[in-house]
């Protein structure tokens, strides 16, 4: 098992910045890929950006690129999402997530933070 704990959402203007973070615990996260989605309200989840601990280039979902940057922490168990020039349409629940090397994203969630921009 995955624990998820996401922090740093809030309140923030249009063009603005935030920075979220996914604290994880658990089985040996080397074997993860480390995701966070948002879900906006009436909206199904979507992905937004994944990372693996073990290395390799992150990918983005093409609303966010050059915009968005996740990043990890090894050491610390931690994972980032640093959120820039954000828009009125990046309101959501964020949510950490992660999925063992070969399988999908769905298992192992947070609970999720909420972020509101306010335009």
């Amino acid at each position: 098992q995955v624990q998820l704990v996401e922090s740093g959402g809030g309140l923030v203007q249009a063009g603005g910045s935030l920075r979220l973070s996914c604290a994880a615990s658990g089985r040996t996260l080397s074997y993860y890929v480390m995701g966070w989605f948002r879900q906006a309200p009436g909206k199904a989840r979507e992905f937004v950006a994944a990372i693996s601990w073990s290395g390799g280039s992150p990918y983005y979902a093409d609303s966010v690129k050059g915009r968005f940057t996740i990043s990890s922490d090894n050491a610390k168990n931690m994972v980032f999402l640093q959120m820039n020039s954000l828009k009125s349409e990046d309101t959501a629940v964020y949510y950490c997530a992660a999925r063992r090397t070969g399988t999908s994203f769905g298992n192992f969630w947070g609970q999720g933070t909420q972020v509101t921009v306010s335009s």
